[in-house]
């Protein structure tokens, strides 16, 4: 059986309002994130920037768990430009150059269409030969576009955030600005995903959405939040979610701060738990990771889920991102 990673690599200008994202030191830095952590996953650094992206506290990405399962079990991983500012200097597919626009003021993905017509046809044409396709994402400030499509396709959602104090109030408040905007509710779009898609979500949405129309065959989905929010849009376009799975980190499953669960739940989509444990890591920047900072990101519990599929265990991939993490603090030294 093959399979195929997929990382979609998107930008918004939702991640440039302070305090929203921490997928960066800086908001400035966010659009260097996507093709940064998809450059250190194949190559072992960035190349785009001389810097492993972190967040202001200094926590490493979780590119660093996907790595560890790449290096693992060996399995193939494609970049997908799905709005990023910047391209990867790595090989990767165009799906759309066009980076998410702020909800606040315009509408978010104007050419959505467009997008999940070309993704549509590269799932298509990946379904020739692919039997499982793991799709992740690099998209800071997604889970408040995520939570925003979910409130407009009609589902009271709190997302997760790479930080443990979740800025729920500003997302709230950023979403409402948006909502404002068209004079929109909750559940203003919940028979009209692609109108969801576009006042209120962002390219790499849009991306992971077509290609999933167009893969008529098992999709896991790696990630938390923003894979909801695409299982939501697949549910309100008419698809069968039967096939479709998340796989996501224990991080965000047990994040009281988000109804990860219970959304899951109210849309109808299985879900696979990546049970990572770093509490008896060396390094302080993995253990805080059981202290609710990062969660998941870049496809991070696809990525041991393949691991898993693949014969290794959880604390096998725990080994491995401490010494890759050891590899990071030398090259700092």
């Amino acid at each position: 059986m093959s399979d195929l990673m997929l990382v979609v690599l998107g930008n918004t200008e939702v991640a440039t309002i302070p305090g929203i994202s921490v997928a960066g030191a800086s908001p400035e830095l966010t659009k260097f994130t996507p093709p940064a952590d998809i450059e250190y996953v194949l190559c072992g650094k960035p190349l785009i920037i001389d810097a492993i992206p972190v967040t202001p506290e200094g926590h490493p990405t979780p590119a660093i768990i996907t790595k560890a399962c790449y290096e693992l079990a060996d399995f193939p991983i494609v970049a997908v430009r799905g709005g990023s500012i910047l391209s990867p200097k790595v090989p990767f597919v165009q799906i759309t150059d066009e980076h998410g626009r702020d909800f606040r003021r315009e509408s978010a993905v104007p050419n959505v269409e467009e997008i999940v017509k070309n993704a549509r046809m590269f799932g298509q044409e990946l379904r020739k030969f692919v039997d499982e396709l793991v799709i992740g994402e690099s998209t800071p400030g997604g889970t408040t576009t995520a939570q925003a499509v979910l409130w407009a396709l009609g589902y009271r959602a709190k997302t997760s955030s790479a930080s443990p104090s979740n800025p729920h109030q500003l997302k709230e408040e950023v979403i409402k600005e948006g909502f404002r905007r068209i004079d929109a509710d909750i559940g203003c779009f919940a028979d009209e995903p692609y109108k969801a898609l576009q006042e209120f979500g962002d390219p790499m949405l849009a991306t992971v959405a077509g290609i999933c129309l167009g893969f008529d065959k098992s999709v896991v989905l790696a990630g938390g939040s923003q894979m909801l929010a695409v299982s939501a849009f697949l549910k309100a376009a008419g698809e069968n979610l039967s096939r479709f799975r998340i796989a996501t980190t224990k991080y965000v499953v047990n994040d009281s701060s988000s109804t990860f669960r219970e959304t899951a739940e109210e849309i109808g989509i299985e879900f696979w738990t990546a049970m990572l444990d770093f509490s008896s890591s060396a390094y302080k920047g993995l253990q805080d990771y059981e202290r609710g900072y990062v969660k998941e990101g870049v496809g991070a519990g696809g990525a041991v889920y393949l691991a898993a599929k693949n014969g290794f265990s959880e604390d096998d991939v725990a080994r491995k991102v401490d010494e890759l993490y050891a590899l990071l603090k030398k090259g700092e030294s």
